[in-house]
């Protein structure tokens, strides 16, 4: 009897997710004392591995602890500092993404964690606890191959399960298995700051402007400028976070004006755009806004 193969089709987020081509630049095991220090540095991602004790993030990587279980990743657009809380033991490794596939995550924040990476993906923290390790290259392959894929594959895990924890920016990646509007969610995506009209939209979706806009709805529950609105506003706060002033990211979203852009931000996020950033740079205990069990931090 011959055998059926099936196939399962991938969702939006692991289609992009097996786009991205990382190169692996260095892996180590860090033993760190209490109240010592360990930095990622601007300009390479880095992912991190707590496989004992408690890391606390500075004030300038955000506030909160990480306790043994929790992944890091950084995306290397500014430095990243942790310390310490009690004796710590941390497997990291440094990545460079390929030409290319870097715009992918540009609406990432800068650090992202993952608090119970261990007990959600247990195989991969076995991984993640080996990555690190003297003689990797020598145990697993020439030339580091397989550390490297074992490396890629933790990251990938660990910036999946922060997507699907609903910590990025509403719709991203691509929420629809059409392909026709994934392209259409795609462009929007790409350039939040564009004047998009529907006319434009339905012609990248290969439709005419009345199917569209019914395919559309259905598919994100929204219409196309209601949608271009909120990824818009979730792209400010990336932006804000990473440094942007007010002026900057009302320019680059394609608002006509700093005051109509703090008035779209204030009716979705409650707070204008110097509040909002306000209010994220205080420490937790100044916050009243409480933790959730995937914890992120945007570095301004």
């Amino acid at each position: 009897m011959a055998q059926v193969m099936t196939t399962t089709e991938q969702t939006p987020l692991e289609r992009m997710l097996a786009a991205l081509e990382w190169r692996v630049l260095e892996g180590r095991r860090t033993s760190l004392a209490p109240g010592e220090r360990l930095r990622f540095r601007a300009g390479v991602a880095a992912l991190a591995f707590v496989a004992q004790g408690r890391l606390i993030r500075t004030a300038e990587s955000g506030c909160g602890e990480l306790l043994a279980g929790a992944a890091v990743v950084s995306m290397g657009r500014a430095p990243v500092m942790l310390s310490a809380g009690e004796a710590a033991e941390v497997m990291s490794v440094e990545l460079e993404l390929t030409p290319g596939t870097s715009s992918m995550l540009e609406r990432v924040p800068n650090m992202l964690s993952v608090a119970r990476f261990a007990e959600e993906e247990p195989t991969m923290a076995a991984i993640a606890r080996d990555i690190g390790k003297p003689g990797c290259e020598e145990r697993h392959g020439t030339m580091g191959t397989i550390c490297a894929l074992m490396a890629t594959t933790v990251v990938l895990a660990a910036i999946r399960m922060w997507a699907e924890a609903g910590c990025v920016p509403e719709g991203w990646p691509a929420r629809s298995a059409d392909p026709f509007l994934s392209r259409v969610l795609d462009a929007i995506h790409d350039d939040p700051g564009r004047a998009w009209s529907v006319a434009q939209l339905a012609e990248i979706g290969a439709m005419s402007r009345t199917v569209f806009a019914d395919r559309f709805r259905a598919a994100t529950g929204c219409t196309p400028a209601a949608y271009l609105g909120a990824v818009r506003i979730d792209t400010a706060k990336s932006l804000l976070a990473e440094g942007a002033s007010v002026s900057e990211t009302a320019r680059r979203l394609g608002f006509a004006s700093d005051e109509g852009f703090s008035r779209a931000f204030r009716r979705r996020t409650g707070l204008p755009p110097s509040q909002w950033r306000y209010r994220r740079d205080l420490p937790a205990s100044e916050n009243s806004t409480p933790p959730t069990a995937v914890q992120i931090a945007a570095i301004a």
